[in-house]
Order: C-alpha cells, then structure tokens, then sequence
C-alpha cells in the first residue's frame, strides 16, 4: 500500500478548491474507494499516487485509476477499449473517448455485486500490457485546441473529468480555450480551469459550498 494514497483517502486529493475541506468529494465515496482499492490489490497490480488519485500499474505501465466524483466514484481503464468487457460493465467516459472505459459506482453493495466481474477486468487489463497492445486513435472530430490535448496527456485524471461533463459544457470549455490567438493565453485559460473541470462544473456555473448545489 503506498502512503500518498492514503494521505488521499483521509486527506482528499486537494486538486479543486474543495481539496482537504470536508466538503472534498474524495470524503463522499471513502467506503467504496477502499474497497476498490482492496480489490485492486487483490489483482496484483502495484499502487502509486498519480495526478492526486490512486494509480495503478503493471511493471510500470499504467492499468487503471480509482477517482471519485460528486455523484459516483470509478475505476478507469487506460485501454479499456481493448478489454472484451463480456459482461458489458464498461461505459465510455464521453462519446467520443477513444481509450479509457469506466464503471461507476455510487455504493459498496454494487461494487460486491460484480465483484468477480470487475476482476475479470482489471486481470484482462494486465494480459493487455503483457502483450503489449496499444490503442488506435482516430482523429478525434471535437475542435479541441492543441494545448488542451497536450494537457490531457500529461493529466489522465483531468481528461477523464472532461470527458465525463455534457457535451453542452464541453463544447463551452474548447471555444473558451480556442478563443485566444497566442497559445500562452490559451494555457493560461486552460490551469485556471482545472479546478471547476474536477469539479464537474461548466465555465459558467459557480458552486455553492454550503448548499454543495451547482447554481
């Protein structure tokens, strides 16, 4: 067990400005994410601290984060698209996410009840790094500027966030960030940003801490 993640499940992951607050979602989901993690560990993998989430890796290559969002927490596979998912557990983070595949969870009574499938998963996973097996990408058909893609692949987490808000608050964000001619202004947009992304927020909403209500 690594120590950075359990700073993670008692602390929360202090990536949004609800981070080490009580209010931190991470606080939300700290019974399913444990067992998540027990799970996990039973499989084999090896436990790190990525992007502020639990990571979890194969020699090294990355198989799967466990996050936690306002209404679900998850596990996320890097190639999901990959895995056979016989028993149709996996979703699409977004429609148009090429890699990653997610199942949500929002108790630990769903997380016991598929259990063995989930494991079934996450051992598919490692054949997958065993043998090597990358993702075709197609041309991806949002406008989505350069420096936003860069940023998603440096931030996994942050990009599975992304791909997880409506299509409707998506599409704000990319005119938001494509707006401005010189890429450092479109960087600029992007960092300050992050936070309401993690959130689950549109550029427009603004969070309510007392009420937790989107407003």
């Amino acid at each position: 067990m690594n120590d950075a993640v359990e700073k993670y499940l008692i602390e929360g992951c202090g990536r949004c400005p609800l981070g080490s607050t009580p209010d931190c979602k991470v606080h939300q989901w700290t019974a399913e994410l444990e067992l998540l993690r027990m799970i996990v560990l039973e499989c084999g993998l090896t436990e790190e601290s990525k992007w502020g989430v639990p990571c979890y890796t194969f020699q090294k290559r990355n198989v799967l984060i466990v996050s936690a969002f306002k209404e679900y927490c998850s596990i996320s596979f890097f190639k999901g698209a990959l895995l056979s998912d016989a028993n149709n557990i996996l979703d699409k983070p977004g429609q148009n996410t090429q890699a990653a595949r997610l199942i949500r969870f929002s108790g630990t009574e769903e997380i016991k009840e598929i259990e063995a499938e989930l494991k079934t998963c996450i051992y598919e996973a490692i054949e997958v790094e065993k043998a090597g097996l990358k993702v075709n990408f197609k041309k991806n058909p949002e406008p989505i500027p350069e420096e936003l893609e860069k940023k998603f692949g440096e931030d996994p987490v942050l990009k599975n966030a992304f791909e997880t808000l409506t299509p409707g608050r998506q599409r704000g964000y990319v005119l938001y960030f494509s707006a401005p001619k010189q890429s450092k202004t479109r960087e600029s947009r992007i960092e300050k940003s992050i936070g309401k992304i993690l959130n689950g927020e549109g550029l427009h909403d603004k969070y309510s801490r007392k009420g937790k209500n989107m407003v």
